[in-house]
């Protein structure tokens, strides 16, 4: 078998994998978002314990669920029975992973997470198991087979509780109207932060950089406001000073070839009307959002008025480390 073959055998047996732990969903995934949810409005936390690779998947969930705004902590199942388990709180939840539900270290601690006040979610690929009989609600991830040749190595399993990870980090997310401003709250560097925190109004092209016309001008009158702002676009107005339409370059391209008397004509017979454009209040993720959704160059940015005051031109997003 190729190397390529192995791969593609791999994808599809994870791919298997995902499918049938999802047709395993039940209503013990709401009863865990709703332990969840209750938890954190009562001031608690999720802690995340885990052995071996499903400690590493748990790390990983743990850090996707704090960052959406569900404070959780990773607790060593090892160094918890010699003096970690001060990290557990009344209230709390406690997110046990463990594919066997048999894990010795696991099972050890237990009777001593019993002793405080908690919830007990078990994600494992056994609902009989020791873990799963003392968890409150159990998250079945059980897979028809790893992905490793000797069905040993944890692969697909640990795919599955990563997933299932993810899902009850965003079903939460939902149930607490968690929102993009609360996301930019706890993202305030990198690309993330920026695109979250930063508004239109503090990216786009002003005054001479931002090309507008009244729609009684020519082509050829237009052209030459362009070429003033260095702009691939213009945006057009109506008397009243709102927007009217758009007019590009790449429509004076594509016109020319069939029209003699293109730079003579008015923008309000070539323009296109209603063009897409977006508020300057809004956040820059969501400019970035519509040049990926709608494939274009430029964004008329307007006030409240619906009046075009600048131009986000999608070559400045990479300058500004919004892409």
């Amino acid at each position: 078998m190729s190397h390529l073959s192995k791969a593609r055998q791999v994808f599809d047996i994870e791919l298997a994998a995902l499918k049938a732990v999802r047709a395993q969903l039940d209503d013990s995934f709401a009863a865990a978002v709703e332990t969840v949810a209750a938890a954190l409005r009562q001031r608690g936390k999720l802690v995340v314990i885990g052995i071996g690779k499903s400690g590493n998947v748990g790390a990983k969930i743990a850090a996707t669920l704090t960052s959406t705004g569900s404070t959780s902590v990773v607790l060593s199942s090892v160094d918890a029975l010699h003096g970690d388990l001060g990290l557990v709180s009344d209230g709390d939840v406690i997110l046990a992973l463990s594919y066997s539900g048999e894990s010795e270290e696991m099972v050890n601690l237990l009777p001593a997470l019993k002793r405080f006040a908690v919830k007990i979610i078990a994600i494992t690929g056994n609902p009989k198991s020791a873990i799963a009989r003392h968890s409150d609600v159990v998250l079945n991830v059980r897979v028809p087979k790893e992905a490793c040749p000797f069905n040993l190595a944890p692969t697909a399993s640990t795919t599955a509780m990563l997933v299932m990870g993810d899902a009850l980090a965003m079903a939460v997310l939902e149930a607490r109207g968690f929102t993009q401003k609360d996301f930019a709250k706890y993202h305030p560097s990198g690309a993330i932060g920026r695109a979250m925190l930063v508004r239109t109004g503090d990216i786009m092209r002003t005054g001479d950089r931002n090309a507008i016309a009244a729609q009684s001008l020519t082509v050829k009158e237009a052209l030459l406001v362009m070429t003033h702002a260095k702009s691939g676009s213009l945006a057009v107005v109506d008397k009243r000073g709102k927007l009217a339409g758009v007019f590009t370059d790449g429509d004076f391209r594509r016109r020319m070839s069939s029209d003699a008397d293109l730079l003579s004509r008015k923008l309000t017979d070539v323009m296109t009307r209603n063009p897409i454009c977006i508020r300057d209040t809004a956040l820059a993720a969501e400019a970035l959002k519509i040049f990926n959704e709608r494939n274009i160059d430029d964004l008329i940015v307007v006030n409240a008025k619906r009046e075009p005051v600048g131009l986000v031109d999608s070559q400045d997003l990479p300058k500004l480390k919004l892409m």
